[in-house]
């Protein structure tokens, strides 16, 4: 037996695939070294860009002689299936200190008591308004108004996704400006006119995003968050820090350097007519928060504008994010999903002959190490541990290449959490900074390995079926955060549909 293990081995060694994994592993290790170095450089330049902006803007946010010119912006809150929390996210936003704006909340078809839920709570009424259809959307039923909550409206209309609510209310809105939101989203009452202080700064400015934390583990009373606490379970835990690592050095790093792709869904701030001159959201894929960003970069790349998309580090909105690994798994795979589909169609950005920064650094850093990053990571590991096995390599060196990923993460999870301490310090007390430091730590220990494999299925699900139906993503959530008066306007309900992203 012994000697026909040792010819099997000696066959497998001498076989052609073995070969082309041991190549495979220099390409491995030069992805690992230049990942991180990419990481280590965004750490860096977010560092000083939020150090700095804490300074200028902690004092004062606003001076008053630039309040007067705050421009009116139209609140977009798509909504299907989302009675569990759509009323308290609505009493949320009229909570706002903003001076001018108006909510138009988008029923996309629901099947539950979304659209009853609202028309109650807000004293909504069906109203003549004109409805003009700039963008093509599906047939709108109807528009509501309110009375006693004039700027509060209601545009309800036939399925067509997320994509396609968003056009619908963009068709509908009365001001300039526009800030994407989610349903289940919380804003602080300062958030808005946060957001859209770059506009009134740099004229360039055509796009504006902000921050988007963990809402499970806080309170929220009468659409107002009451007390800002931690989960109490380890996955939405290890969410957390993704987010604060995704945004306080992914997006702060790459606006530094006007490069920034990705403005996320659940909070941003655009010019309406600029996002009409590109057709506004594509209604065919499931990434439409990075699609438009990046079509932005490409168009006004080719017209040869002057202009800026910007991150803006304290505007703080609220979500719930996944408790379960099946929703996490299925909100990965979409995520990884939308990365190709909003990719893809643009390959012209890249190094362009107008690409600039967008065109030559981020776009490049997206495809190599977000959309292909995934398959090389995998394929690295198990490839180590074949050879491992095979014995042509030793273990010592896979333990030690294990020791220094896990390092890394470890490093920048923490630097993420130190950041936040020293900038924002949402989570003060000392028995919070042990558990956000448990989190950062913990989170290297499968969690990351296994979001990795959950991307490579989103990566090798577009590359078999790239054109896949647009559908609104499913995650289960309860609403916990909720006080009981608050909860009671969601009839109990536990299920919700939505297509949240959060990714770097």
């Amino acid at each position: 037996m012994s000697s026909y293990w040792h010819d099997l081995m000696g066959w497998l060694q001498q076989a052609s695939w073995v070969h082309f994994l041991v190549d495979f592993q220099w390409v491995f290790l030069l992805y690992f070294f230049a990942i991180n170095l990419a990481y280590l450089l965004l750490n860096w330049v977010s560092a000083v860009r939020v150090v700095r902006y804490m300074r200028e803007y902690r004092a004062d946010y606003l001076p008053e002689a630039l309040r007067g010119y705050q421009p009116p912006v139209s609140i977009i809150l798509p909504a299907y299936n989302e009675q569990a929390t759509v009323v308290s996210t609505v009493r949320s936003l009229l909570k706002t200190t903003y001076p001018n704006y108006e909510i138009i909340v988008v029923n996309d078809g629901s099947t539950d008591r979304t659209c009853e839920l609202l028309i109650e709570a807000f004293g909504l009424e069906r109203i003549p308004e004109a409805y003009r259809q700039r963008l093509p959307t599906e047939k709108v039923r109807g528009l509501y108004g309110s009375a006693r909550y004039p700027r509060v409206r209601l545009l309800d209309k036939e399925n067509g996704g997320k994509a396609d609510a968003l056009n619908a209310a963009i068709n509908c809105a009365r001001y300039p400006l526009y800030c994407a939101t989610d349903a289940d989203c919380i804003l602080h009452p300062q958030s808005l006119a946060r957001v859209v202080r770059p506009f009134l700064e740099d004229a360039r400015v055509v796009a504006s995003g902000g921050v988007v934390r963990v809402l499970n583990g806080c309170r929220v009373k009468d659409g107002m968050l009451d007390e800002v606490g931690l989960p109490d379970r380890l996955l939405p835990g290890f969410q957390l820090i993704e987010y604060l690592r995704a945004f306080l050095f992914g997006r702060m790093g790459w606006s530094q350097l006007n490069a920034l792709l990705i403005i996320s869904g659940a909070f941003g701030v655009f010019y309406k007519e600029r996002v009409m001159a590109i057709g506004g959201y594509r209604r065919d894929t499931i990434g439409e928060d990075m699609d438009l960003v990046v079509r932005l970069h490409r168009n006004l790349r080719e017209q040869g504008r002057d202009y800026r998309i910007v991150f803006v580090p304290d505007p703080v909105c609220w979500t719930e994010v996944p408790s379960d690994l099946h929703s996490l798994r299925n909100q990965r795979v979409r995520w990884q999903h939308g990365l190709a589909e909003s990719l893809w169609p643009n390959m012209g950005l890249m190094f362009s002959r107008n690409g600039g920064k967008p065109g030559w650094l981020a776009f490049p850093f997206m495809l190599f190490f977000e959309f292909f990053g995934p398959i090389i990571e995998v394929a690295g590991y198990l490839a180590l541990i074949i050879l491992g096995l095979l014995g042509l390599v030793p273990w010592s060196l896979f333990w030690i290449f294990l020791a220094a990923s896990i390092g890394m993460g470890i490093l920048l999870s923490v630097n993420a959490m130190l950041l936040e301490e020293i900038s924002f310090r949402l989570y003060p007390r000392s028995g919070q900074q042990l558990r956000l430091f448990l989190f950062a730590v913990l989170e290297n220990f499968g969690y990351r390995q296994l979001t990795s494999v959950w991307r490579l299925t989103g990566t090798l699900r577009w590359l078999l079926r790239p054109r896949r139906p647009h559908q609104w993503g499913q995650i289960s959530r309860d609403g916990s955060w909720q006080q009981a008066g608050d909860a009671a306007d969601a009839a109990g309900t536990t299920q919700a549909h939505r297509s949240p992203r959060g990714r770097s």
